[in-house]
């Protein structure tokens, strides 16, 4: 058979969101894309090779529907899939077998059906080659669940040579599943299940030679691991960041806060190339803590965790959320006091969003506060739920002055300065380090952004172009930032 592995777009090409991250490209001056999903190269390798595969990620290419295929297999995400049924709904007119996995349909089976002929509820990898030979054999099922979670130990890595890769930023590694905490918003525990799966040190380091050996062609070295907490197994974690070390890597990843209580792993993270982790703080009040089931957050001080891990030269990437019940009008205030205080450099502020699966959707639709199921403006921008103790318009208004505040230029030139007197990237792990052609290139990016009607990037840009070409500085990170605030005042 001849299989279209499918990624779906934002189906909104006006109103980008946040985590389509292509307002990052046109500040770094590609037209690549931040990375793929990682169940295309997983689906590609359970795949028998008498079947003919071919990848459309819509967010590099366009879906080629004179292509031939017998089968189109399309990964659906919650915010991309109303873009996810408009091409079940095309494929099926022209009469290819059409089916629909991931967390969404996984949450959602009988929605996903009404646009495709079949559906993967869970994990794929205990079911993807039986729904192969179903499909072979015109018996397709409806749908398709695993009686138990996969072993990760007993099956091939991700084919990746079926992607277009020298469009990504980063590639994908994922080194285990499954998540301990229970927070109400999150998916992660109902899909993936509470107990810690991983992969062997050996399976990972198999994948990584594939990525950046001599023989793949391919010499990017930037990797994300996508383990919702990469040290959950304490044991793993230390013997697979002592294995990468010899790789000279640059990777960042996810991980709970307690990761600042382990010394150990930060030394080892730093010395296989770790540069920054991503923390979900969610939030500065107690209460929302507790309302959401993020009791680990609730035994640790924030400032004294970040400034652990950053000692060790590990940037803190963060994450919070803004809306849950005990959120006030003064919530947003209290919030860029804190970022400001702890000098995070990225923050992520996120809309809160009750996504289909989790407790917190459940609890919602309960308390009937669930304002429609749009799912395009499921993307943390928007308001899709009744609040408790604030309007929609409070929300949408207060979420705005929180991003503009902490992305403003002023903000920004004081965040960069105070990592430059720590002298925060001296030993920077960064795939282009401080190479006179990548300075020039990025200085020259600099100045055709100078050109600008918006006169406060303008100063901003004259007043960082003399570090540009200082030794400790990340241009890489500057442009981002710039990104970050151009978003920002789009909102």
């Amino acid at each position: 058979m001849k299989i279209a592995l499918i990624i779906p777009r934002n189906s909104s090409e006006k109103e980008k969101s946040f985590y389509d991250f292509e307002f990052l490209s046109k500040f770094l001056f590609s037209h690549k894309y931040f990375s793929y999903l990682l169940a295309v190269p997983t689906l590609a390798s359970l795949t028998p090779p008498e079947h003919e595969i071919r990848v459309f990620d819509e967010n590099i290419e366009a879906v080629d529907y004179e292509w031939g295929a017998d089968l189109a297999a399309i990964s659906v995400r919650t915010l991309f899939a109303r873009r996810a049924y408009e091409l079940g709904d095309r494929f099926r007119k022209k009469g290819v077998m059409t089916v629909m996995g991931g967390i969404h349909p996984s949450m959602c089976p009988d929605e996903a059906l009404e646009h495709s002929d079949s559906v993967v509820i869970g994990e794929a990898e205990h079911v993807w080659s039986s729904l192969l030979n179903d499909a072979q054999n015109g018996g397709l099922k409806r749908t398709y669940q695993a009686e138990e979670p996969a072993d990760l130990t007993s099956f091939p890595a991700p084919q990746r040579s079926c992607l277009s890769r020298n469009m990504y930023f980063s590639d994908i590694v994922q080194t285990t599943k499954g998540c301990p905490f229970k927070c109400e918003f999150c998916s992660v525990h109902a899909f993936d299940g509470q107990k810690i799966r991983n992969k062997t040190v050996d399976q990972v380091l198999t994948e990584i030679r594939g990525i950046v050996g001599a023989s793949s062609g391919y010499k990017k070295k930037s990797i994300f691991f996508a383990d919702d907490n990469i040290i959950a197994n304490k044991k793993f974690a230390g013997e697979l960041f002592t294995a990468l070390k010899p790789f000279n890597l640059n990777w960042s990843c996810q991980a709970s806060i307690n990761v600042s209580k382990e010394e150990e792993l930060l030394r080892l993270m730093k010395e296989s190339g770790c540069g920054a982790i991503l923390i979900g703080f969610e939030s500065v009040s107690e209460d929302n803590l507790s309302s959401m089931g993020k009791g680990v957050n609730l035994r640790h001080d924030y400032i004294g965790a970040i400034e652990k891990i950053q000692s060790y030269g590990i940037l803190v990437h963060s994450s919070f959320i803004l809306g849950y019940d005990f959120d006030t009008k003064d919530s947003f205030d209290e919030l860029i006091h804190f970022i400001n205080e702890a000098n995070l450099l990225m923050p992520a502020i996120n809309i809160l969003t009750p996504f289909p699966g989790t407790k917190l959707f459940k609890r919602l639709e309960r308390e009937d506060r669930i304002l429609h199921k749009d799912w395009s403006k499921y993307d943390a921008k928007h308001v899709v739920f009744r609040p408790s103790l604030l309007t929609t318009d409070e929300l949408l208004a207060g979420h705005r002055k929180v991003m503009r505040e902490l992305y403003s230029f002023d903000s920004l030139y004081k965040k960069l300065n105070y990592y430059l007197d720590i002298d925060f990237w001296k030993h920077s792990n960064e795939v282009d380090p401080i190479k006179l052609k990548y300075r020039l290139l990025f200085a020259f990016r600099l100045c055709t952004l100078l050109i600008s009607s918006n006169w406060e990037r303008s100063k901003f840009i004259l007043k960082i172009i003399p570090k540009v070409f200082h030794r400790r500085v990340r241009i890489s990170t500057i442009l981002t930032l710039m990104a970050y605030n151009d978003y920002s005042y789009a909102l």
